[in-house]
């Protein structure tokens, strides 16, 4: 079994450009469906002679079993079992995959074509693969069968920030390219470490980084490019939102508030209190109910927590004129935190509740900002851990297992606790007395101590109405 390291996870693996409205319901089993395509075709174009009766079958399991209808889970499997993309392809091209399929009732795999049928094929299973414990919440079955002969299966796990990870003999294989093998300049597994390179040589934060994406391959010039392309998603993103009214979809009738509250924001009506700025709340609902509402959003390091990030920076410039480059390095420091959260505890909340999503963005956010506003790594460090400190605990209970009620507000007051963040970091010295390694630990057993019910499954906490 591969193990995957903090300083082998890229910014742009952190952030992805995908559709809402959950990264580990809907962006990793879209990803996961694709990559199964791939294997059907391979399989097929390998034989002989032709297998007749061809079917395939998806089973969802744990969480994506119970939220699944909510998170759109099925339309999402649909759409990368023909080939789409959640960053390539449109969006509603993407959600129209799966009323198609269940007119057609078949998917062309290169020419050869194979039943599936989304209403018998897709089948919803529980909390046990094969009478054993699931090896993640978010675990998929994917097989293909010729009658009833089995021949070809993928099991995979979706864990989180559209992250997906193949399971074999119900061990994890990381769902990486092979990069972690290549050696780099700077490596680090800790925030500890991460600081004390930092310190040792003089660099920032960004400069680690940069110089151990170029040892693997991937140069300053193209990880700024990509990252820039991720920050003018987001930019489209919070825009869109701010414009866009009407009810949300699934049922709950949640009416979208980022457009009114954002026109009084503009009137200039008075806030409760003098800092009390509706800003970063705005723009982070306003992104929120784009991912609510199936759009295009960016993993950050979830699509359940995509609003956060996107608050904070974006204030942040329109305070202090912060430039493309700034924006990019604040994405560039917020990933390592992101790493660090994913490698020693977890950024799913199937899996640690939500604080592995509006937790980790807030860390990432407060630290990302830091940095960008010229911050130490000790002073970035400690507003990380600022962010998952006062956010352990924090169930994922999602009602009917819609990205919305409470999600959205919770970006929404995660922005706000974020920054603050920053402003208690900068004007430390950095020095604080739970160190951010020591809180994911806790973050870490935390969720492992969470009862199952109040893990993204729509069975416990807010989500009992």
């Amino acid at each position: 079994m591969n193990s995957m390291r903090a300083d082998h996870i890229s910014p742009l693996e952190i952030f992805k450009i995908g559709i809402g409205p959950s990264s580990s319901h809907t962006v990793g089993p879209m990803l996961a469906a694709r990559q199964f395509r791939g294997a059907v075709v391979s399989y097929t174009n390998m034989q002989k002679q032709a297998e007749t009766s061809l079917h395939v079958t998806v089973e969802l399991f744990g969480s994506l079993s119970a939220t699944g209808h909510g998170h759109s889970t099925d339309g999402a499997v649909c759409a990368g079992l023909i080939g789409l993309h959640p960053q390539e392809s449109g969006v509603e091209q993407i959600w129209q995959a799966m009323p198609n399929l269940q007119t057609e009732k078949k998917i062309d795999f290169d020419g050869v074509s194979i039943a599936f049928d989304p209403e018998k094929d897709l089948k919803w299973q529980g909390w046990t693969i094969d009478e054993k414990v699931l090896p993640h919440p978010n675990t998929i079955r994917f097989s293909l069968f010729s009658g009833d002969k089995l021949l070809l299966t993928e099991v995979v796990a979706s864990v989180g920030g559209g992250f997906v990870n193949q399971i074999v003999d119900g061990q994890t294989i990381w769902g990486s390219s092979g990069k972690e093998t290549v050696a780099v300049p700077h490596p680090y597994n800790t925030a500890a470490e991460f600081i004390n390179i930092c310190e040792a040589t003089g660099l920032t934060p960004v400069q680690v980084v940069v110089r151990n994406e170029a040892a693997r391959g991937l140069s300053e010039t193209d990880l700024r490019k990509g990252l820039l392309r991720i920050w003018k998603t987001i930019e489209e993103c919070i825009d869109r939102g701010l414009v866009t009214d009407g009810i949300l979809p699934g049922g709950l009738n949640v009416k979208r508030r980022a457009k009114s509250l954002y026109e009084q924001h503009k009137k200039g009506t008075k806030p409760v209190w003098s800092q009390g700025d509706l800003r970063p709340s705005v723009y982070a609902m306003a992104v929120n109910e784009e991912n609510a509402a199936g759009g295009r959003v960016v993993t950050a390091p979830t699509n359940g927590s995509s609003g956060l990030i996107p608050a904070v920076f974006r204030t942040l410039k329109e305070d202090h004129n912060l430039t493309e480059d700034n924006l990019v390095d604040g994405l560039i420091a917020a990933s390592v935190i992101g790493a660090l959260v994913k490698v020693h505890a977890s950024i799913s909340g199937a899996e640690v509740g939500c604080q592995g999503e509006v937790g980790t963005s807030c860390a990432m956010a407060a630290g990302g900002a830091t940095v960008m506003l010229g911050g130490t790594p000790r002073q970035m460090e400690q507003a990380a851990e600022i962010g998952i400190e006062h956010h352990l605990g924090m169930t994922c209970d999602p009602i009917k297992g819609l990205v919305q009620v409470p999600c959205i507000e919770r970006n929404a007051m995660g922005a706000v606790k974020a920054l603050n963040a920053v402003s208690l970091s900068l004007a430390s010295d950095g020095s604080h007395l739970v160190s951010l390694d020591r809180v994911l630990e806790v973050m870490k057993q935390t969720g492992l101590d969470m009862h199952q019910k109040y893990k993204e499954t729509a069975t416990g906490g807010l989500a009992l109405g």
